[in-house]
């Protein structure tokens, strides 16, 4: 017996719903290991200033653990990490936490059917079923800049922030003006001495209405329909927005983004004085192409006389600058890098071996098979492992509503399993088959493949020419799908058990 039933890699909201999902299907033999001392995953992570949520707080968090004491409606980063640590001391699984230990490597034993995963301690621990926890932003992504190595200040990444370095007065270049740099550029502007933006492709933004929740709305929320009502509208504003879009085939959303580009075109315009930069800050590809976000202080930022934004292309990188192109030099002091996460690069997901029998890493498959899986839980050729954040997983909205669903689907097969006494479950190749027809197909017919995306340098569409990041799906049918598919998409196999060592006692005769 392996000494573990399950073990789940990643303490962060994908683990620990994962971990409830099994507790609520009966399994208890769980172990949740983690590299932070912490729980949270990202929102442990990333503490860069101004780090908050981009979806409202009532809605990014778990349908069935609400709270209503949200101190903003979009609440701060910290108090995202605070909501992981209750629910793991309500749902008692602190006991379950292996925190402090990296994951190396896991290997298959089909003689024991068994998962062999090894820790940078040195330890192995044995576990009948895998499950890597592990979300999309977890590699953090340095850019390939000529001398970015060579650099002599401070450089670091939004997701490694470094709280002992002093700001104040430095100058200060941030590349990248995506989300996380809509968030943090404005927090630096007034703090540091001078503060460049490196821009390679700007970003849609859209106004953002935030407030502080008072006594008043934290006693409306405590009501359980409210909460319901609200989670509803948030889903179904989810479904008309972007998750429509990928849904629709590429013609039909036309109309429909074109007038929400139009709306926001305007409003863009109108937070920004001069009229050359005002051009450079707004996309001229299409809305939904690629993540967009909420501000209502990062346009305004570049009205600031100590704030410049740089489009020109970055050549290198010295000791003391950043050269753009003709041999521009920009002196700084801090090199800040709000440049994203590897998210289902080249051989980069998940992080770490994952070696099935056939003694072929996952990762080496997916290179050369395309990033692909079952409802983003399951792979075949992988038996007892089941993701939570596999590739077509995700529908375009809260990060909650998939990780229900996909855990929903693991602890329903792995449920399954027990039942049926098998030690070996695995998905069958023609329902795997059909759910990546059914996605590549849909994915191929969307905006993300027209004129309207081209130039956007979408995370979306991964190095492989494919959006496997997303699920093209309406949340009601990720949802079905998840906990309603027939069970004999997998097959169920038991290891054979080992022969007793008996041994031929003498009788008269002979033997026996």
């Amino acid at each position: 017996m392996p000494e573990h039933e399950v073990l789940i890699v990643g303490a962060g909201f994908g683990g620990i719903g994962a971990a409830i999902a099994l507790q609520k299907a009966g399994v208890d033999d769980v172990v949740i290991v983690d590299k932070w001392d912490g729980v949270g995953g990202t929102w442990l992570a990333n503490t860069y200033p101004g780090v908050a949520v981009d979806i409202p707080a009532f809605i990014y968090s778990y349908s069935f653990e609400q709270r209503s004491d949200w101190s903003r409606l979009f609440a701060p980063g910290e108090e995202i990490r605070e909501y992981a640590e209750s629910v793991v001391d309500r749902y008692h699984l602190r006991s379950k936490l292996r925190l402090g230990t990296t994951i190396t490597r896991c290997d298959f034993d089909p003689s024991e059917d068994v998962w062999r995963v090894q820790t940078d301690a040195g330890v192995t621990y044995t576990a009948r079923y895998l499950v890597p926890a592990i979300g999309g932003l977890e590699r953090p992504k340095l850019p390939d800049i000529e001398g970015i190595e060579d650099f002599g200040g401070t450089l670091m990444h939004t997701a490694m922030w470094d709280h002992d370095v002093d700001l104040t007065g430095q100058r200060v270049a941030v590349i990248g003006t995506g989300a996380t740099s809509l968030q943090l550029v404005p927090e630096l502007a007034g703090v540091v001495g001078h503060l460049d933006v490196y821009q390679r492709t700007p970003i849609w933004v859209s106004p953002k209405v935030d407030f502080e929740v008072g006594p008043l709305a934290r006693f409306v929320l405590t009501q359980p329909l409210v909460r319901f009502g609200l989670r509803a509208g948030g889903t179904v504003a989810a479904e008309a927005g972007l998750g429509g879009l990928m849904t629709l085939p590429a013609y039909a959303g036309d109309r429909l983004r074109g007038a929400a580009e139009a709306r926001l075109r305007r409003w863009m315009g109108s937070q920004v004085e001069d009229p050359v930069l005002r051009e450079k800050l707004i996309p001229a590809y299409g809305l939904g192409c690629k993540r967009p976000s909420m501000s209502n202080t990062y346009l305004r930022t570049f009205n600031r006389p100590d704030v410049d934004l740089v489009t020109d292309p970055i050549e290198r990188v010295t000791a003391t600058s950043v050269v753009t192109a003709g041999g521009v030099e920009h002196p700084i002091d801090v090199l800040v890098c709000a440049t994203g996460f590897n998210v289902m690069a080249e051989r980069m997901t998940p992080p770490f071996p994952v070696v099935g029998p056939d003694r072929v890493d996952i990762r080496d498959r997916w290179h050369a098979d395309h990033y692909r899986s079952y409802q983003g839980v399951s792979v075949p050729g992988y038996p007892n492992l089941f993701m939570v954040t596999g590739p077509y997983g995700f529908v375009i909205g809260s990060y909650f509503w998939m990780v229900e669903a996909t855990s929903a689907h693991l602890a329903r097969v792995i449920a399954s399993a027990r039942r049926r006494g098998a030690t070996n479950v695995e998905i069958r190749r023609r329902p795997y088959a059909e759910y990546v027809e059914r996605c590549e197909r849909r994915t191929s017919g969307s905006f993300l493949f027209t004129d309207a995306c081209a130039g956007s340098n979408t995370y979306y569409i991964n190095y492989q020419g494919d959006a496997a990041v997303l699920r093209p799906s309406s949340h009601a049918e990720m949802w079905v799908e998840n906990r309603f598919f027939p069970l004999s998409n997998y097959r169920y196999r038991r290891m054979a058990s080992p022969a007793p060592d008996v041994r031929p006692t003498r009788v008269r005769g002979g033997t026996r």
